[in-house]
């Protein structure tokens, strides 16, 4: 028996296959592009999602023929937000505007000022989530809004093609801004505040539970048994948190993904909107979650390597595997503007202090910093909504630099625990929700946390340096605002 895991990612589909016992059997990455045709703007070609999930399919069937011909169960995750607009025929009506488009900022303002929005959803209504971007394209692209029959995220207009079913869950749902989160349910008096109904949303399922079953026609393609099951699945943080073992109450993760999250599940809706931490349900029923958003996490080292003509991989081994105490320099992550805490599609990054010695040396530690000082932001939100961390697990591209978890424990002034070798990210999340589905399975038991590799204390000879440092952090973004 084997169980599969699609990732729709920002930079890429991946495809992870696992068997019974969770074992990885395979995997297989197709890459993606981003459109940014104004400023602020970020979309994408659904069709292209497709393409790619394909191009996955058919390199895992070449690989792992025979272990998919034991396929049972389907799990899918992706980045969340995304407004995939369709005709009544199902067909995209415009690029799918994405989680890090910020163009319906004034839309986002609008809808927030409606008291009912907070209220029922728990949240900040964001620049990103969907609910803003759709009275963004009813104002200015109106023969588009028109024409929509239905609106869904991507992850789900993925599952539309598997399985020709209209469905979506409850995480992923959670950052559209039209979910009673509480009651998990769609609202019928937010959709109304957009001009829609909730015959225009997709049906709503639990992650764990089955949206539908594979068509025919493509479990021919790939030589899959008939009936494979789809799960629920999840936006791409509760199926991280499914993967790294995230479900009971109080368990949490720190993803140096694209993005930065720090994540925590909890017993019950806690919803703290002041603190700009997002309160959503889990991907498991009967629980949910609260998470601080950073959106440059990993991607702000990716763009300095960019600009400095090297890796960033290469950058952070330049610096060792010691943390220094911080030099002055600082640096603000907020290229694409930023969420929790500040909610300011506006804010812009920051290199601050810079003198004659700053080298690239200097300016790589202190974006590692930042980017940590803006987890420990996520931190003290948290901490103002109720929900205090003992420890969190390291997840996403960035926990593979040593030296920046190091960083990361210090600033939080918590330990930070990395998973043993092996994938624990949103596909792997995805297949462990894909067998809990297909074989009705306990979500707890299923969802456990992975063997410990290496965990990293905070270091106390640096935790004074550390705070005095965050401290004038702190005091830049206020300073700049509305200047850059």
């Amino acid at each position: 028996m084997a169980y599969l895991g699609l990732d729709l990612g920002t930079s890429g589909v991946k495809a992870l296959l696992i068997g019974e016992d969770q074992d990885i059997l395979g995997s297989a990455h197709a890459p993606l592009t981003v459109s940014r045709p104004h400023s602020g703007w970020s979309e994408q070609n659904p069709a292209d999602w497709i393409s790619a999930t394909e191009a996955v399919l058919d390199a895992l069937r070449a690989e792992q023929g025979a272990a998919l011909s034991g396929l049972r169960g389907i799990g899918l995750s992706g980045h969340m937000h995304g407004a995939t607009v369709l005709d009544a025929q199902d067909r995209p009506l415009r690029p799918c505007v994405l989680w890090n488009d910020v163009r319906s900022h004034v839309e986002a303002a609008e809808l927030d000022a409606d008291p009912r929005f907070r209220a029922l959803t728990g949240n900040i209504v964001f620049p990103g989530f969907t609910a803003p971007k759709l009275l963004w394209i009813k104002r200015h692209e109106p023969e588009i809004f028109a024409k929509i029959r239905r609106v869904l995220l991507p992850k789900d207009y993925l599952r539309l093609w598997l399985t020709g079913e209209a469905v979506s869950e409850m995480s992923d749902a959670s950052g559209t801004s039209w979910l009673d989160v509480g009651g998990r349910r769609w609202s019928p008096e937010l959709l109304a505040a957009a001009d829609l109904g909730e015959d225009q949303m997709p049906r709503l399922v639990e992650g764990s539970e089955v949206s539908g079953r594979l068509r025919p026609d493509l479990a021919a393609r790939w030589g899959l048994p008939s009936g494979v099951v789809v799960a629920g699945g999840a936006g791409d943080n509760a199926a991280s948190a499914c993967g790294v073992g995230a479900a009971r109450p109080g368990a949490a993760f720190a993803s140096l993904g694209t993005s930065g999250v720090l994540f925590a599940s909890t017993a019950g809706f806690a919803p703290n909107p002041a603190s700009a931490v997002h309160a959503f349900c889990h991907a498991l029923p009967g629980i949910w979650h609260q998470m601080g958003v950073i959106l440059s996490a990993a991607d702000a080292l990716n763009w300095f390597g960019r600009v400095m003509g090297r890796e960033g991989a290469d950058l952070v081994a330049a610096l060792g595997e010691t943390p220094r105490a911080p030099s002055g320099v600082a640096f603000l992550p907020y290229l694409s503007g930023e969420r929790t805490p500040h909610n300011d599609a506006a804010a812009r990054g920051a290199f601050v202090g810079l003198g004659h010695e700053a080298g690239a040396e200097a300016l790589t530690q202190a974006l590692l910093e930042g980017v940590a000082f803006a987890f420990r932001d996520n931190l003290a939100a948290l901490e103002a909504a109720g929900t205090r961390l003992e420890r969190v697990t390291a997840v996403g591209g960035g926990s593979r630099a040593r030296l920046w978890l190091k960083i990361l424990a210090t600033a939080l002034n918590l330990p930070v625990d990395l998973p043993a070798d092996g994938d624990f990210g949103a596909a792997f999340g995805a297949a462990r929700l894909g067998l809990i589905a297909a074989e009705g399975a306990d979500p707890l038991a299923v969802c456990a946390p992975p063997a410990i590799r290496e965990s990293f204390e905070p270091d106390p000879a640096l935790r004074g340096a550390y705070d005095e440092a965050y401290a004038r952090w702190r005091r830049i973004y206020p300073a700049l605002k509305g200047v850059l």
